[in-house]
C-alpha cells in the first residue's frame, strides 16, 4: 500500500464539509491555572478523508471544551493542537515531527487514515509518545508499536461484522467494491474468513482513493450476480455509482462510510444501505445519550462514530495524564492508558492484542432510510 496513494484531494468539497464543525460553545470554564497541557492531534480536515477528519475535529474540540469547563486536568487547562494532514501521509509525518519536537506535546491523537497512522507511528514509537489513532489496526508493523492504541475496531473485526450480516440475510455470493486504501486492508482480512461463513467472493473490484467515477467497477460487480454487495471505502462515489447502474442487491457498507458527510454526498443512493457501526445518533444507546445531546446543543447536528471516537480519545488521554501527571514521561502515560475504559463509542481495553479490545458483539447494525439512520434488530451473538 503506497503512502502517496492517500494524497489525492477533494478540494473545495472538503472545505464545505468543514464549515459544519466550527469551534463549539460550552459552559464557562471552572478555574484553571498554569501552562496548558498540550496534546497534539492530526486529522484529515481536507482531502479525500475529510468526511472522517471534519467529524473527528468536532469531537476533539467538544472534549477539550468540556474537560476545561470541569476544571481541566488537575487544575491545568488542556490544549489540543489540531493539525490538518490534508489526507496525505507525508504531511501527517511532517505535522507529527512539529508537534513532538517543536510544540512539545505529551501525546498525539489521530490520524484519520491508515497510511498516515503508519507514518506518524514511526515518530511516536521511536520517541515513546502515546498515540491514540482514529483507525483500526492495519499493517503488521503497528503491532510492534507498544505505545499505540486505536479507538476504532481492527479491520479484521470490520470484516467479520460484514460477514455476520451476510450470514444473517443468507447471502452466499458477495460482490466487493473497495478503495485502494482502507478498503484494501479490510479486504485482506475478509478473504481468509469468507469460507468460514460459507461465502464466496464472486467479484472484487478496486478503485483509487479520491476516484470520481467507479461505474466500470460497479458494473462488473453487478454482472457477477451476487446475493449482496459489500462497499468498503471512505467515499460517497461508489454508492452513487452502484445505484446509477440499478443494482438491486442489498448493499452492506463498512464503518468507514458511516459519517454524515459521506451520507449527505450519497444523496438518494444512501437509502437502504446497512452499516455495522456503533452509534446511531437518532436512537442512541443509554450510555450514549448524554454525549449525543451535548453534541447537538453545541453543533446543531447529529454525531456519528468518528465524532464519538475522537471525543473518547481525548477523554482517555486526559484520564491517563490526570493519573500519572503530564511530566511522567511517555512510558508511564502509555501504561496508564492501557486500562479498560468505558467510552461513548465502545468499551475499550488497549492492553488487548488488537490494541482496541472492542468485541464484535458491540456492533450495531443500522439502515439508512431517507438519509437518516435507524437501528435494525440484528446483533451478533457472541
Amino acid at each position: 500500500m503506497s503512502l502517496s496513494s492517500f494524497a489525492r484531494l477533494t478540494g473545495a468539497a472538503a472545505l464545505v464539509g468543514l464549515s459544519a464543525f466550527a469551534a463549539p460553545t460550552a459552559p464557562a470554564s471552572a478555574q484553571t491555572s498554569g501552562d496548558p497541557i498540550k496534546v497534539g492531534a492530526i486529522v484529515s480536515v481536507t482531502g479525500a478523508g475529510a468526511g472522517l477528519g471534519g467529524p473527528e475535529r468536532a469531537g476533539l474540540l467538544l472534549a477539550e471544551k468540556e474537560i476545561n469547563a470541569k476544571g481541566g486536568i488537575n487544575g491545568r487547562p488542556l490544549k489540543i493542537i489540531v493539525e490538518d494532514d490534508a489526507s496525505n501521509p507525508d504531511t501527517a509525518l511532517s505535522k507529527a515531527n512539529d508537534l513532538v519536537f517543536n510544540q512539545k506535546v505529551v501525546a498525539l491523537l489521530g490520524p484519520s487514515l491508515t497510511a498516515s497512522t503508519v507514518a506518524v507511528g514511526g515518530v511516536t514509537h521511536a520517541n515513546k509518545i502515546p498515540q491514540i489513532a482514529f483507525t483500526g489496526i492495519g499493517p503488521a508493523v503497528e503491532r510492534e508499536r507498544k505505545c499505540l492504541a486505536h479507538v476504532l475496531p481492527p479491520q479484521k473485526l470490520n470484516a467479520q461484522a460484514l460477514l455476520e450480516y451476510a450470514k444473517n440475510i443468507k447471502a452466499t455470493k458477495i460482490g466487493v467494491l473497495h478503495d485502494a486504501g482502507y478498503g484494501n486492508v479490510v479486504l485482506a482480512e475478509l478473504k481468509p474468513m469468507a469460507d468460514k461463513y460459507g461465502v464466496k467472493l464472486v467479484a472484487i473490484e478496486k478503485f483509487e482513493i479520491g476516484a470520481t467515477d467507479t461505474t466500470t467497477q460497479a458494473a462488473k460487480v453487478k454482472a457477477s450476480q451476487p446475493d449482496a454487495i459489500f462497499i468498503i471505502a471512505t467515499s460517497a462515489t461508489p454508492f452513487r455509482n452502484i445505484k446509477q447502474i440499478q443494482a438491486t442487491q442489498p448493499i452492506v457498507a463498512a464503518i468507514g462510510s458511516s459519517s454524515y458527510d459521506y451520507v449527505n454526498a450519497m444523496g438518494p443512493a444512501a437509502d437502504n444501505i446497512v452499516i455495522p457501526e456503533f452509534l446511531v445518533g437518532e436512537d442512541p444507546l443509554p450510555h450514549q445519550k448524554a454525549f449525543v445531546e451535548l453534541f447537538k446543543q453545541t453543533y446543531n447536528s447529529t454525531p456519528k462514530n468518528y465524532e464519538a471516537a475522537a471525543y473518547d480519545a481525548a477523554n482517555i488521554i486526559a484520564a491517563a495524564i490526570k493519573k500519572v501527571g503530564p511530566d511522567a514521561g511517555g512510558e508511564k502515560l502509555c501504561a496508564a492508558m492501557k486500562t479498560p475504559y468505558s467510552g461513548v463509542l465502545a468499551n475499550y481495553d488497549f492492553s488487548a492484542d488488537d490494541m482496541t479490545g472492542i468485541p464484535v458483539g458491540s456492533y450495531i447494525y443500522s439502515k439508512l432510510v431517507g438519509g437518516k439512520y435507524t437501528r435494525t434488530p440484528f446483533r451478533v451473538t457472541q
